[in-house]
Formats: C-alpha cells, structure tokens, sequence
C-alpha cells in the first residue's frame, strides 16, 4: 500500500503515525512533511498539483491524503480524480466550504444550518456604514483563505473601521479580502468535531476542545492552536442532539441537493451558547491540532474508513474509553516574529506520544523550523490523568526560547 499525505505539520505526523500503526507495510510519501514524518516515510518536494499527480501516478499510489487547503480549493481532487488516482477530499466546489466564507455562510442560511447573523459587502464604505450601527463585539472575517489570520474580533466600531480598512483597502490579505463577511458574536465555549463523509451520510468523531490563544486563560493572541483535549468534557449528550439537529443533518442534505458528492473529511466549528448550538465554520480536511489528539484514541483502521468512504461503503467508529491531552511546544515569540533552528533535546525521555509540527531532521538531530514546533500527547483513564503524562513528558523536552500553556485540559 503505497500512500501519500499532502503537509508538513504534526496533523500530517499523526495521520502517519496511525497509518503505520494500523498498517505496518505500508509506504508513506509526504509532500512536504518534517522532521517527524521523515522517520516514518518519505519526504518528496513536490508543490504543484501536476507534479503531484504525476509522481502519483508513476509511484502508483494507493491513496492520497490532502492536508492543504489551498490544494484541496485550487482543484487537486478533480486532477487526481481525472487520471484515476485515489484521493479523499472535497472535489474544488465543495472546498469552497472552507475556501470562501461567503460561499459557506449562503449554503448554511440555504439549508437552515444553524449560524450567527451575518452580512457581506465587498467595498469598504458600505461594510462600515453597516458595522457603525452594530452590536459589539463584532466578528469581520476575509472572505477566502487567510492562513487562519483572516478573523477579527471587534470590541468598538473603531476597531471595526480599522480591521475593514486592513482587509478591504490595505488589501492585506490580498483577494482573499475582496469580499468580509461580518457577523455577530456568539458567546458560549466551542468544541471541534471532525467527521467523515461517504457520499451518503456524515459519520462524526468523538468531540475535542482546542485553545486558540496563546496565553493561559485564552488570553492573548490568536493562534493556529496551543491544544487540545478529547473528548470535550463540556459538550454533553443535549448537545450532541442539537449538532445533529440543526448542524449535520442540515449539512447532509445541501451536500446532497447541491451534488457535493466527495468522500472526505468534514470539520465542524461550533460554538455552544444559551440558546443553541451554532455552526462557525466548515474546514475540508482534519484539523490541527485535533487530529493529534483524536487519532490516538481510534480503535479502527484509519486507511479502512478512508478507503470506505471513497467507496461509498458504511462506515463505523470504535473509540477507546479513554482521554487525551495534547499540549503544543511552541517557538518563543510565537504567533509573532520567532527564531528558529534551534536543537530539540530530551525526545529520548518521552514516555507519551509525540507528533512533529515545525522541525526539520539533520544528521538524525532535529532542528526547530517553525512557531508550533511538536505536539506532546498524554492519553489516560481520565482528563487529569491525561493531563498529568502530557505535561510530565513535556518538561523533559527542551529547545532554546521554548514556549507552551500550563493550562490545557484544566476545569
């Protein structure tokens, strides 16, 4: 079984790792994977879709896995698809789910998924003139892809006119800021649950809570998460309910009405308040650093579920009882200006789980590369005891300037 995953962070790490657990003789190829997942594979340096498929098709590929969703929105399912090549993920129409805010916000109000109000404009004088007569806070989000960087959180209608000027006239996200959506702000706790999709219905995980922030508390800037616990231990069984209600079941049927017919991952954002559970976002492809914390505790076959949903098989999902922590090791500086290349020490020590993020390999000694450096994971009989191996092992881990919460999985 050859298989090639498309990224280089510790959620491709992870999907690796499981892959190779599951499955011992398979052949890993990762475009263009880390430090991490050059001890389990092999790391190729192909960008474009074209050379992608063509290495595909000349290593003959199994299975391609597509972390990237600029790849997955510029169309590589419908390339691969066209050459015959196996791949999981949406076709480039339905990656406008992630791709385009706009797009996902008129599927969500279309098919009644439950969601903040929102409006879109695409000049900046008419997205003011709306956001002065607001509630605050405010949410104002770019419309297409941003690196995650794309959503402003307004407490006044000055920061409003200002992060408008930013998207709309300074263009700093360049066309990804042709369009803002801007939409009221849901207070409650959020929760992330992945899921896959057949062709015929949605099969979700178990749930996890991420930290965005950089700082305890979720004080501080926003980042592309610091941590995660599985399963979530504030989204109870009514909420459950509520998602599959007013979120999956919606979803389902404008997949179906608008022939979205991929097999992929889906990736629900909720936000959990007083009067609901509401939908924030799709994304088209596992999540970072959910997946670290999710697939540990995955009883099934990871490349079976994957292949069965490309066939359009029925899938079912087995979890151990158990929980995880997984705690982000981060460059000092991080999400801002940060130094890298510093040596990893201690890796030897670990007696938990360990995915790499943002390091490269030199001489067998890896080297930090990036601002989310590795993801420390602690799985036990029960949150404080996940906790407890998680932040034990990353003590032992150490590189110049390192950075990481104290808090992840506390009540």
């Amino acid at each position: 079984m050859n298989v090639l995953i498309i990224g280089n962070g510790g959620r491709e790490h992870a999907i690796g790792w499981k892959i190779k657990k599951d499955n011992p003789d398979a052949k890993l190829y990762f475009s263009s994977g880390n430090g991490g997942t050059a001890k389990i594979g092999k790391n190729i340096n192909f960008g474009t879709i074209e050379e992608l498929a063509d290495f595909s098709e000349k290593k003959q590929m199994d299975l391609t896995i597509v972390g990237s969703e600029a790849l997955l929105v510029d169309g590589i399912v419908n390339v691969f698809q066209e050459k015959g090549l196996r791949i999981l993920g949406p076709d480039k129409k339905s990656a406008q789910l992630e791709g385009s805010k706009e797009f996902a916000k008129k599927f969500m109000s279309k098919y009644g998924v439950k969601t903040a109000k929102y409006k879109t404009f695409n000049n900046y004088t008419d997205a003011n003139n709306y956001a002065q007569n607001q509630k605050y806070p405010l949410v104002i989000k770019a419309d297409g892809l941003a690196a995650g960087k794309g959503v402003f959180i307004c407490k006044d209608e000055f920061e409003a006119e200002k992060a408008l000027d930013e998207i709309l006239n300074k263009q700093i996200f360049g066309s990804a800021g042709n369009h803002v959506v801007i939409e009221e702000y849901l207070v409650g706790f959020e929760a992330s649950i992945l899921s896959i999709f057949n062709g015929n219905e949605i099969i979700p995980f178990i749930s996890a809570k991420d930290h965005k922030k950089i700082g305890n508390g979720e004080l501080g800037l926003n980042t592309g998460g610091m941590g995660v616990v599985s399963p979530n231990p504030f989204f109870m069984d009514k909420h459950w309910e509520a998602f599959n209600k007013d979120i999956l079941q919606p979803t389902l049927e404008g997949l179906k009405a608008e022939n979205m017919n991929f097999s992929g991952i889906i990736f629900f954002g909720l936000m959990i308040t007083q009067d609901g559970v509401y939908l924030l976002e799709y994304n088209m492809r596992m999540g970072d650093p959910e997946t670290q914390a999710i697939l540990p505790l995955l009883e099934n076959n990871l490349l079976d579920i994957f292949n069965d949903a490309i066939d359009n098989k029925p899938i079912y999902l087995n979890w151990q009882n158990k929980h995880s922590v997984c705690v982000v090791l981060a460059s000092g500086g991080y999400p801002l200006n940060y130094d890298s290349g510093f040596e990893i020490n201690g890796l030897q020590k670990a007696t938990c789980l360990y995915f790499i993020a943002g390091a490269f390999l030199n001489n067998n000694i890896l080297y930090t590369s990036g601002g989310r450096v590795l993801n420390v994971v602690g799985i036990g009989n029960s949150l404080e005891e996940a906790r407890k191996i998680a932040y034990q092992n990353i003590e032992k881990i150490h590189f110049d300037y390192n950075y990481y919460r104290t808090d992840i999985g506390e009540i």
